[in-house]
């Protein structure tokens, strides 16, 4: 007579089978969307999203290969809000020289999303990007969203803050990008 555990064994393992395959199921995101960023507190995926922001993404990968990102430091670091990096100068003031188009969407500002910095104009994104810590609703549809952190978050999150206090956010003796690499480069 079978037991209960050979009769619930099949449907167990169909199960996990599955829930591994579900899992699996998902599409991985593309390499050539994809950066990796080396931090000194670790490693750090960026998904990047072009059906979002084409213009941004295909800026940001360009900049990337160039290795223009590539020991910027993260000059503007708010503690529960934001990091921002991407100026060569380490200002605030720099960028790559050429401006992209607002690509504004509904996508909002939660842990993890990066998004373009950019003046007072919606078109003078340039190469500064940051990423928040937390939700950040009231940038929704005023900052162009070009991707979200996958993993490595913990890493961000060690980045070096402003001293309390420091409403512009500027950082003293910052941490800076090790390396950023689209991933197809790096496999």
């Amino acid at each position: 007579m079978p037991t209960l555990r050979t009769l619930l064994l099949p449907l167990l393992l169909g199960m996990s089978l599955a829930m591994t395959e579900t899992a699996q199921g998902q599409d991985a995101p593309d390499p050539e969307n994809v950066l990796v960023m080396e931090l000194t507190h670790g490693t750090v995926e960026i998904e990047m999203l072009p059906e979002l922001a084409p213009q941004h993404v295909a800026r940001i990968r360009e900049l990337t290969r160039e290795g223009f990102y590539d020991g910027v430091v993260f000059h503007r670091v708010i503690p529960g809000f934001m990091a921002q990096t991407g100026d060569p100068t380490g200002t605030g003031r720099g960028g790559s020289g050429k401006n992209i188009p607002a690509e504004f969407t509904a996508e909002p500002f939660v842990r993890g999303v990066a998004g373009m910095a950019r003046a007072q104009s919606p078109n003078s994104a340039d190469s500064q990007f940051f990423i928040v810590f937390d939700e950040a609703s009231f940038l929704n549809n005023q900052y162009t969203v070009w991707g979200r952190v996958t993993s490595g978050m913990e890493a961000v999150d060690r980045i070096k803050k402003a001293p309390k206090g420091r409403q512009s956010g500027m950082v003293d003796d910052p941490d800076a990008i090790v390396k950023l690499r689209v991933k197809a480069d790096v496999e």
